[in-house]
């Protein structure tokens, strides 16, 4: 059955979606004739600007974190699909300053390559640019081949402390390391219960039998790497979990950040449910969960599901996680 949507022309869903999240955080930000999403203040030219990319329907993301201490410019495309090179190189032009600018690029094939040839023509332009690829998605590919993984809800993670110690005067380099460090100390992996369905059609995207889940499903509907009976929340919290320290090999003693991300329709009770979980089984291993977050952050319309991210904290980490930002879909 397809799912019930207030909408009106297909064709013109982005341009009032976009406009809609305009108007409701007017104070945030603002739409350019070519619906870049911008800060509505814009940051000192002296200091790195941020820029990501990415397709429409995954809202909060990526347009939510546009603010202060965060993004400078969210280039979004239609629906689960990414700007064309045009729009993106538009969008480097306007953020174009002496500190230079970081683009964040999620992989997956549209976004990659749309930032690959906008970088490539940045670099004609002579435009101080540079690029980092997040790809933490633990259940596509092994450590050692990156290049495999999706990008998942880790993006908030890498936006957050970037754009902090740019909001600081970092340099394009510190904020590109620091960036890095965080991208390569994170993980993600996903658990679906129900499809998402593309909202143009209301109709599912895949299927998932009622009383199963799958853990490792990607956020259009990809398939997973296990599938199985449908588990307590303790239970799945320890499944996950497990996967998580075993990849990021956390020792007893180590300080964590642990998200729990509402892709759709699971509720914030049972968001909240598992995120106690995972904090009595990290307790039960000694590892510090230092730092904490349920919410949706990015969703797949009304995927029934979550992702649980994980990343190794180190002091500075931390107090860039922690550091004031103002965006409309986060505030500190």
């Amino acid at each position: 059955m397809a799912m019930k949507k207030f909408l009106n022309d297909p064709d013109n869903l982005v341009d009032e979606l976009l406009s809609g999240f305009a108007l409701a955080h007017a104070d945030k930000v603002k739409l350019t004739e070519s619906n870049l999403v911008v800060r509505a203040k814009a940051k000192a030219r002296d200091k790195v600007a941020l820029v990501t990319l990415g397709g429409s329907g995954h809202e909060p993301a990526l347009s939510g974190y546009v603010g202060e201490g965060m993004l400078d410019i969210s280039v979004p495309g239609e629906i689960f699909a990414a700007p064309g090179p045009p729009k993106l190189i538009e969008a480097l032009r306007m953020a174009e300053r002496p500190a230079g600018v970081l683009l964040i690029v999620l992989n997956h094939d549209g976004d990659v390559m749309s930032a690959n040839m906008a970088m490539e023509m940045a670099q004609q332009e002579g435009l101080n640019v540079k690029q980092i690829l997040t790809h933490e998605d633990i259940s596509t590919g092994p450590r050692d081949k990156p290049e495999q993984r999706r990008g998942l809800v880790g993006c908030l993670a890498v936006i957050k402390v970037a754009g902090a110690a740019a909001e600081q005067g970092a340099s394009l380099d510190e904020c590109l390391e620091i960036a890095d460090r965080m991208e390569r100390n994170m993980a993600t992996l996903a658990v679906a219960v129900t499809s998402a369905t593309h909202p143009c059609t209301g109709e599912a995207i895949s299927e998932i039998p009622q009383a199963d889940m799958i853990i490792g499903m990607g956020q259009h509907g990809e398939s997973g790497s296990a599938q199985s009976k449908l588990k307590t929340a303790d239970e799945t919290a320890e499944i996950m979990l497990d996967m998580l320290v075993e990849d990021l090999s956390i020792k007893k003693g180590d300080d964590v950040l642990l998200m729990i991300n509402g892709v759709g329709s699971t509720t914030l009770m049972e968001q909240y449910v598992v995120l106690n979980s995972c904090k009595k089984i990290l307790d039960s291993r000694k590892i510090n969960m230092v730092r904490c977050a349920a919410g949706e952050f990015l969703t797949v319309q009304e995927m029934g599901g979550f992702q649980m991210f994980m990343a190794r904290m180190d002091d500075e980490l931390i107090k860039l996680w922690d550091a004031a930002c103002k965006c409309p879909c986060m505030a500190i």
